[in-house]
Formats: C-alpha cells, structure tokens, sequence
C-alpha cells in the first residue's frame, strides 16, 4: 500500500481451453456476486437505519487504517442484511442459475455429485435483491452464517476442522474439512470482518483517494465513514464507502455505489450487533434424519466440477482493478492500470453463444448485450452496473470496471 498522508484528503496511489476459459470470463465479469458472498460470509453486511452524525475526536485516514489493521474483534453475533443491485433484467432467476453454472459449482445441470448445500453454489442468491442473515463468530475456529429465506434456511457453519452446509428446503448437507491451518478457513469461511477489510485495502495505491468523510451511527453503534475513491477517470466504480466502528475497528457498514449514480451495487451492514461470547452451541452442528450428505472430497473429484474458477477472496476483490492477483492466471493479460485495467484472455475462436444456439445462456447474454464495432472487429458487451465485458466474434474477451468505450478502446488498441 502506498503511504497516506495525514492531511485526511489522501491520494493513495492466455488457456486450458474453451471451457476454462468461460470459467474465467464468468469470474471475472461478477466479481460482486462474489463480493456478496464474502461480505455476508464475515457480517460486513446494510444499517437500514442509520441515525445521527455522533460528535467523534478526528483521525486521519491513516489513522483509521491502522485502526482497522489492528482490530482484534474475534467475537461477534448480529442480524445483517445486503442488498445488491447489478442491474441485471428480470429474467425469473435464470441469471442466478447461470452464474452458478458459470462458475462450475453444483446446481448447474451438468454436476450430478453435486449438493444444494454446497456454498459456492447457495450462496450466489446474493447476486441480486435484498436478503436477511445471521451471523455469528467466536474466533478463528468458529462462524455460522444463515440465510433466511420465505419458509426455509440454509445456514454455513465453520466448527474447528469441520465445514458445513445444510439447505433446510432440499433437506441437504454438504460437509468438508479443513487442514486445521490458521489460514485453511479463511478460505472457506471467513473469520472476522477484519479479513474483507484487509483485502479492500489493497486497493488502494496511487491511482486512490483514501478520505475521512464524517461520523455515522450503524446499529446503534458510533463509527467513522472511511471512503475509496478511484482517482482515474473511465472506471464504473464511484466510491466504496466503509463505517469503520469507533471503538472497535471493525467494519460496521460496507456500500459500494457506481460512477454512473443511482442505487448502490452493494449495501451491506449489521442492522444488530454484539461483541459477546456467542454460546458454544450455536456452532454444533448434526446432520438432521433422512438428510443427504455429500462430502466435499467426492465433489472435487467429480468430472468437470471446475472448482478452479472458485479462486480465493483476495483475487475476487483485487478482479476490481485489475490487480496482480489476477496476473497468475494461465491465458490471463492485464492492460492498463488501477482501476481502469482491463483483463484479457482468448477463449480459442468462439466467441458470444446466440440465442439459438446457445440456449439460455445466448438468450440471457444477448437480452442485455451491447452490439460493437471497432478495429478489432465486431462483438457484444455484456453489461452490469459495475462490471463489463466485451466478447469479440472471433472469442476474445475483454473485462473490467470500466466503461463500454475503455472495453472496445482496448480490443482496438490490441490489434
């Protein structure tokens, strides 16, 4: 991270084949469902009510990094609600089927071993509306989240070497076991609001403004407004704006709006909050009679699984701005920089799936694609209020938090 100044107005400085490749697009290109899912995971999740400006000592931006650098919450329980919005049309829920598909995880047809319980599937309803959620942590070894929903819940549980998920509605479990390292849940299960903030943090670097905007009150409790700011003209990203606890350190509040205005992509943040012990018994977990379990190791074995394109935390948040996170990846480019950077990677010559011959996933790309002409050649830009992507004829893709003339402004310059 590039050093902050104390003046509180910062300025902070290709492929396994075609199918591979799609994993990689679809990872790349909703990177907030994942954001989400991480958020939601750990408790950065909306007030719906925040109330007053508290009357707080100043600190500087730097100051409240290391504030947040040094939290040392490890105990939580609290009701949490996020709302996302990418704009995506209604489709019935098709999007979140094909985002579940994309990202090769069980439910999407083509994975016969897989479970409803399985997290990297479950957990991509974030993607779109407004959902509530319990969550609870007692350090590194222990978290649950549930997500509530009409008459059913699918709760994630995090106990020591264990990891389980339950769908109350399909009667479900999924179940996998960590290596008992300090870093292995992580992974999974996200300890601590801490974790998402460290990784947002990376972000910011020279092409960032990093600013203290005044003092909010979120669950009831007094907090800082922490806001990032791309620096760089072009990027859909707004600012991403984070209610840091005044007490504590720990993100309280996290809204991600987009430069274009309107309603935040992401709200998300505690709507109760307690740092108490939680009871050891609200991370026991049973599988209930009659539920069908299946073992994480089967699924991972199963043909076609592509847990590949699941990636881990920090490359889903760094996908953003196109950092170096993204750079190991085989057939993977990067142009540009910060927040303006664009990856690019060929798929092997195809490009667009129609709505013909591509079924549900020609007809949902193309009811909100973009038709674009340039040097390169023609193609569709898939669109969502944050992330884009242009997907040449010729199977060549382009994607980024930036806008649909910086994508076709990079397949021409690529030629």
């Amino acid at each position: 991270m590039a050093p902050i100044d104390s003046d509180d107005n910062t300025t902070a400085g290709e492929g396994e084949g075609l199918r591979a490749g799609r994993r990689r697009a679809a990872r790349y290109v909703v990177p907030v469902a994942v954001m989400g899912v991480a958020a939601a995971t750990i408790g950065l999740v909306p007030a719906l009510a925040d109330s007053g400006d508290p009357d707080l000592p100043k600190v500087t931006a730097e100051q409240l990094i290391e504030k947040i650098a040094k939290s040392d919450v490890e105990q939580l329980s609290g009701t949490v609600k996020i709302s996302t919005d990418l704009g995506l049309p209604d489709l019935g829920g098709l999007e979140s089927g094909l985002m579940s598909g994309m990202s090769g995880g069980p439910g999407s047809g083509g994975d016969e071993d897989g479970s409803a319980a399985d997290p990297s599937a479950k957990l991509t309803e974030l993607v779109s509306g407004t959902h509530t959620l319990r969550v609870a942590a007692d350090g590194p070894d222990r978290q649950k989240l549930s997500l509530l929903e009409n008459a059913a819940e699918y709760s994630l549980i995090h106990n020591g070497k264990d990891v389980w998920g339950y769908d109350s509605e399909s009667n479900e479990v999924y179940h996998s076991t960590t290596s008992g390292s300090a870093e292995q849940p992580e992974k999974e299960v996200p300890a601590t609001p801490k974790d998402f903030a460290d990784q947002a943090l990376k972000a910011v670097d020279d092409t960032t403004s990093v600013t203290v905007d005044g003092t909010a009150q979120v669950a009831g409790r007094d907090a800082y407004r922490l806001v990032i700011k791309p620096k760089q003209e072009g990027s859909t990203v707004g600012a991403i704006s984070v209610a840091v606890d005044a007490e504590t350190g720990m993100p309280l509040k996290f809204t991600l709006t987009p430069s274009s205005g309107g309603a935040a992509v992401v709200d998300a943040g505690f709507t109760k909050v307690s740092f108490a012990k939680p009871d050891a018994s609200t991370f026991d977990f049973t599988p209930p009679k009659g539920a069908k379990v299946t073992e994480g190791d089967e699924v991972a074995k199963a043909p076609e699984h592509g847990r590949e394109a699941e990636g881990d935390l920090a490359e889903e948040m760094e996908g953003l701005k196109g950092t170096d996170g993204l750079k190991g990846t085989d057939g993977l480019k990067v142009i540009g920089e910060g927040w303006n950077s664009i990856a690019t990677f060929d798929t092997g010559g195809q490009g667009l799936p129609t709505a013909s011959a591509g079924g549900d996933l020609g007809g949902f790309l193309g009811s909100f694609g973009d038709q674009v002409k340039g040097d390169f050649g023609s193609g569709t830009v898939f669109k969502t209020r944050l992330v884009n992507a242009l997907i040449t004829d010729d199977g060549k893709v382009y994607a980024g938090a930036v806008t649909k003339d910086a994508l076709v402004k990079a397949a021409d310059a690529a030629q």
